[in-house]
């Protein structure tokens, strides 16, 4: 073999090894595993689109910036997909910061209760008015003010009036006539007698009773009618001083019994059905602090108030020691148990929409979903769930709003991924209509003319006209459109091809 055969053999031998060599390192990086980096082993994760970093629903095919300046977050295809619309991830470290606290569904006997703004008042049935039944003169006025308290049977004024005297004496004579001739004329006895008893219903007509009846039988000349009060109780009101002069049936005291006295609430319509008569109350006040006064349901108003729309309940409250003063002002706790045990959560589960009521059910650690839910009664800071959760589900009763906010990100975000997958295979039809901007493949690079002067024809001439002197003095203005080629950070200086600069650097001799 000659020598220049054996040369030839041996640069074929190396050419061969390096072919080999290159072939196996193509083959080497063709089947290491697509899901990892080489030398990490973490995945690689294709993005499907940017989100708007504040939250809001905006999303781009390509890495941009919001106006703050702020970098869009990319979404990546291996994600886990929440389970249902709306369905919160969150790590053990957001749950610790954010606060997130929750509780089991259960089952119980849920006392209601009502809390409203009540008044006391005076107790309709236990108020008297002293009005005399015949006119006459106050001669001397015992009960002289206004929120004396006086005892039953205490005398409050004596009064003189012609007719009474008049009726007194009438009354007397018969009755001493009738008593004179029942031995030598009873005849005559017998006719004294009904007139005694004439006089007598009479004076008991004016609320005379057996006891002054028998004393005007014994006084010679009449004199004055005592009144006494016919209760304890406390005088109100006293439009009379001593001295003055009275018509038949004018008031001239009025009593008032404060040993029980009335609460006056006003109950929402809503809340009105469930408050029977009988059922316990308690009544408590800012005047009277760390007091607490129980009472009894006595009456709940048929008719709704058109001007507040509530419905009045009447408690009557014992007031043995008076602390109960009329006017007094305070909260009125209406309670009523349930007769059977229901499903119930803590009210601050519970997130009201105005439209519906929804609660974050924990579907496993670390991952929340809203569910609907229908409410019933309410009461001890708890509400009745008549559809919607099981018992046993644990339900987020704290920093709730703050699950809810990503939430509905959430949603909003699932909603505009639902456009063709956010994708280059979207047409620019569907991107305009997402409101997302399209994504611009190398393909179609005659989508960027409209940044050459030489596809606008409306752009002002590049040579003088032949009726106008050539200008002269400085050089003339720089292309407005040259920036969108100087700039390095163009998105669209990829999509552009060598041939279509050098077309536009002719373009530009011309200037």
């Amino acid at each position: 073999m000659t020598r220049n055969q054996t040369l030839a053999l041996a640069i074929a031998a190396v050419v061969a090894a390096l072919a080999a060599g290159w072939m196996l390192g193509r083959a080497g990086r063709s089947d290491a595993p697509s899901g990892t980096t080489a030398g990490t082993g973490a995945p690689v994760r294709k993005v499907l689109y940017y989100r708007n970093p504040m939250g809001l629903p905006d999303t781009s095919p390509v890495p941009k910036k919001d106006p703050m300046g702020m970098d869009y977050i990319p979404v990546y295809d291996a994600q886990e997909a929440p389970a249902a619309p709306g369905t919160v991830t969150l790590s053990p470290e957001k749950i610790q910061t954010l606060g997130v606290r929750t509780e089991a569904v259960k089952r119980s006997v849920l006392a209601s209760e009502v809390r409203v703004s009540g008044t006391i008042e005076i107790d309709e049935t236990r108020q008297y008015a002293i009005a005399p039944r015949f006119e006459g003169w106050v001669a001397k006025l015992y009960a002289n003010q206004t929120g004396m308290r006086v005892r039953a049977g205490q005398p409050l004024l004596a009064v003189y009036s012609p007719q009474l005297v008049a009726a007194q004496q009438e009354y007397r004579l018969a009755d001493s006539a009738a008593k004179r001739l029942g031995q030598s004329d009873p005849a005559s006895a017998a006719s004294m007698a009904r007139l005694r008893d004439a006089a007598r219903t009479r004076l008991r007509n004016w609320e005379i009773d057996d006891a002054q009846l028998t004393r005007l039988a014994r006084t010679e000349d009449g004199g004055n009618l005592v009144l006494t009060s016919p209760a304890s109780a406390v005088v109100i009101e006293k439009p009379v001083v001593q001295g003055a002069r009275f018509e038949a049936g004018e008031t001239i005291l009025r009593l008032a019994d404060l040993s029980t006295v009335w609460v006056m609430a006003k109950v929402p319509g809503a809340q009105a059905a469930a408050i029977n008569v009988g059922q316990s109350a308690r009544f408590e006040s800012t005047t009277l602090p760390g007091r607490s006064f129980a009472g009894k349901v006595t009456f709940v108003q048929p008719v709704v108030d058109a001007a507040t729309r509530t419905v009045g309940v009447r408690v009557a409250l014992p007031n043995a020691e008076g602390e109960l003063r009329p006017g007094l002002f305070g909260n009125v706790l209406l309670e009523q148990p349930t007769q059977a045990a229901v499903i119930n959560v803590p009210k601050s589960a519970l997130l009201d929409t105005g439209t519906r009521q929804l609660v974050l059910v924990q579907i496993s650690p670390g991952r929340f979903s809203p569910r609907e839910v229908s409410l019933g009664t309410q009461g001890a800071g708890r509400v009745e769930v008549l559809s919607g959760l099981a018992e046993g589900e644990q339900v987020v009763v704290s920093a709730n709003f703050l699950i809810d906010a990503e939430s509905n990100l959430q949603s909003a975000l699932q909603g505009l991924g639902a456009h063709a997958g956010h994708g280059a295979s979207a047409t620019p039809a569907d991107a305009q209509e997402a409101g997302m901007e399209p994504a611009v493949t190398p393909a179609a690079p005659a989508g960027h003319e409209g940044h050459r002067p030489a596809a606008q024809p409306d752009t002002p001439k590049l040579s003088p006209s032949p009726s106008q002197p050539p200008a002269t003095g400085p050089s003339p203005t720089p292309d407005p459109h040259a920036t969108h080629r100087a700039q390095a950070v163009d998105p669209h200086a990829a999509h552009r091809t060598e041939p279509a600069v050098k077309e536009d650097h002719s373009m530009h001799e011309g200037h």
